[in-house]
């Protein structure tokens, strides 16, 4: 028992010498989230939600370009190996929607590239196997990140149904342009896992997220507990399905076939 907690009292005590002499420029590039103070102009709802129209976004190029938007404003690196960081990607119908497999789908919807992303779920398994809390649901329905509790674990990444989630093997500052860096929004660092937030900062300055303004309106964001908002209208006039509907997650992204 002694022992234990001399080496307890040993370990912490060089912990905290580490973080004395580390460098300042060392902590001001942390890959930590920290709490999003929203500003006057702030958007707010109670359960955020999108919706994207597929009729209009349907390519790769379609889907590359708002990727292109998303991973500027997130200093997402492009890791040119297959352990690559995505917040945004594209997939085939039959990988985004495996349950809903209907031998005779017109060609032009079998055909199309989907835009995918984290579903920030109503029920999110993530959440729940997080150990350090790092991942969490914020009361507006958005699944958070606070890099500085990921430990790398990973049990996010295998409890959550549909990919969404990106794991940093490397070092990504060494694939980020210093010259492109957002400096409003953090790097992150070795270790740690990371995926769409749905720009809860920019939602703080009263923005919309990046793809929604980039998108022309193909894609809708908007408050789901809210009958009249923008996401409720398109739902009601347009036919919508989400990814993996059995896993009982409830997704907040919605797609119009």
């Amino acid at each position: 028992m002694k022992n234990n907690r001399r080496n307890f009292i040993k370990l912490a005590g060089l912990a905290a010498a580490g973080l004395c002499v580390a460098p300042k420029t060392t902590l001001a590039s942390g890959g930590g989230h920290s709490p999003v103070k929203p500003g006057a102009n702030a958007r707010n709802a109670k359960r955020w939600a999108m919706v994207v129209d597929t009729r209009r976004i349907n390519t790769d190029e379609d889907i590359k370009a708002l990727q292109d938007v998303c991973h500027a404003v997130h200093n997402v690196p492009d890791v040119p190996t297959n352990q690559n960081i995505m917040w945004i990607w594209s997939a085939p119908y039959e990988e985004c929607f495996p349950e809903q497999h209907n031998p005779y789908l017109d060609d032009d919807v079998k055909e199309r590239s989907y835009m995918l992303l984290c579903n920030h779920c109503d029920n999110p398994p993530c959440v729940r196997v997080c150990p350090t809390k790092a991942t969490f649901k914020r009361p507006d329905g958005i699944v958070a990140m606070d890099y500085h509790r990921c430990i790398g674990c990973r049990y996010c990444m295998a409890g959550c149904p549909y990919g969404s989630r990106s794991f940093n093997f490397g070092e990504p500052r060494e694939y980020l342009d210093p010259t492109k860096l957002n400096p409003e929004f953090p790097t992150r660092m070795r270790g740690v896992v990371e995926k769409c937030n749905f720009c809860v900062e920019r939602l703080a300055k009263g923005l919309q997220p990046a793809c929604v303004e980039a998108s022309d309106g193909a894609i809708v964001f908007g408050d789901l507990a809210d009958k009249d908002s923008d996401v409720r209208k398109v739902l009601r006039e347009n036919f919508t399905i989400r990814r993996k509907p059995t896993a009982g997650t409830e997704p907040s992204v919605y797609y119009i076939i």
